[in-house]
């Protein structure tokens, strides 16, 4: 298979065994899929595109399906993708991606690659498996700026890339950079996940204002997963095992959102609502309130993914360090709302191989849960 090839639809849909819910499995192929990370969108805007990574070629590649009909489309024929850190672009006219030690752009409509960015003779990556070793970016809500965050020589640089002028600015170095989420709403505020034993940091795109909202309480404490909550100031993010909190960066107001025990979550595009998958023990994937304290969350779907990641299941593994840990990424659902928040898209290895699913919401209400 080559870039550009296309392919009928591989829909399949079923019921949920336990909930009942409407399953559509996107991919059928006996090979890795997965969409992009939890907090990164997987579809445009206007939904135009469904945009996933596949294996099938041999090595990961970018694909879409196209909404309209169903047809897959191959993006992509590269060697040195890094399959975490792609981000659709909220207008539907492209997808960025980070290969080799480049930065590119994707038109979807030419398929034509543009590099915005040479990083040099860059290790780009942390070693391992999860947090800042995935490499994943992020794309302001105006699809004007990009963050990556690069490894080199030991240190980690954050540049914003001008994705309508090119070239980059580097805004902060510092011992560690991962999973960058611009504020949903303000182009000039961005996440980052610093060292594990402190990792709430936010920053302007212009490099002022770097600060940590939300100090680690004590050595026992957990935090992870975090996500911004649109239509406010708040980070929302994981206290694991225990539930999710949220801190106001601004005033360094913290709440609880729920003590249910949420994994992997994220806010729909209205904040209204929260999805989350669960391990140790897997419950499946949930709904819940984002804006209201609770502990009732509504169970949507079991994909019965293997969540690979035994360090989970035992009390915060870094306080020495970093540790190894196996934890391949594509085991993990990893729910996230479409952008009209009518289903959730998911991971899941259940059959054997990671495969692409919708489940459908059948109430889009803000209480749902």
């Amino acid at each position: 298979m080559t870039k550009g090839t296309t392919s009928r639809s591989e829909t399949i849909w079923f019921r949920d065994a336990e909930t009942g819910a409407r399953i559509r499995q996107v991919t059928n192929q006996p090979t890795i899929h997965h969409h992009p990370f939890f907090f990164v969108p997987a579809w445009d805007d206007a939904m135009r595109r469904l945009i996933f990574i596949s294996h099938r070629t041999g090595m990961p590649q970018l694909f879409a399906e196209e909404q309209d009909g169903g047809r897959l489309v191959q993006l992509t024929d590269r060697d040195d993708l890094a399959e975490w850190s792609i981000y659709p672009a909220h207008d539907g006219s492209s997808v960025f991606f980070v290969a080799g030690t480049g930065a590119f752009r994707l038109d979807l409509e030419t398929l034509a690659e543009e590099r915005l960015v040479d990083f040099g003779a860059v290790e780009m990556r942390e070693k391992g498996m999860v947090g800042a070793a995935m490499g994943t970016t992020a794309l302001s809500g105006d699809d004007r700026w990009w963050a990556i965050p690069v490894k080199s020589d030991g240190v980690s640089r954050f540049h914003v890339v001008d994705t309508r002028r090119g070239g980059s600015e580097i805004i902060l170095e510092r011992d560690t950079i991962g999973h960058p989420q611009f504020h949903p709403d303000d182009p000039d505020l961005i996440f980052y996940a610093g060292p594990l034993t402190n990792r709430i940091w936010v920053i302007g795109r212009d490099g002022r204002g770097n600060r940590n909202p939300y100090p680690r309480l004590d050595r026992t404490q957990w935090i992870t997963h975090e996500s911004w909550i649109p239509g406010t100031r708040e980070l929302a993010f994981v206290d694991w095992p225990r539930g999710m909190r949220a801190v106001d960066v601004d005033t360094g107001a913290v709440r609880t959102i729920t003590s249910f025990p949420a994994w992997h979550a994220v806010p729909d595009t209205l904040g209204e609502r929260i999805v989350c998958d669960t391990n140790f023990p897997d419950r499946g994937l949930h709904v819940f309130p984002a804006r209201e304290a609770g502990d009732v969350a509504r169970r949507i779907c079991c994909p019965h993914a293997s969540s690979a990641g035994e360090h989970w299941a035992g009390p915060f593994p870094y306080n020495d360090g970093p540790r190894e840990v196996y934890a391949p990424q594509h085991t993990h659902p990893h729910p996230r709302f479409s952008p009209d928040g009518s289903r959730v898209v998911y991971t899941s290895d259940a059959s054997g191989h990671a495969q692409l699913y919708e489940c459908m919401i059948e109430d889009r209400g803000p209480n749902s849960a």
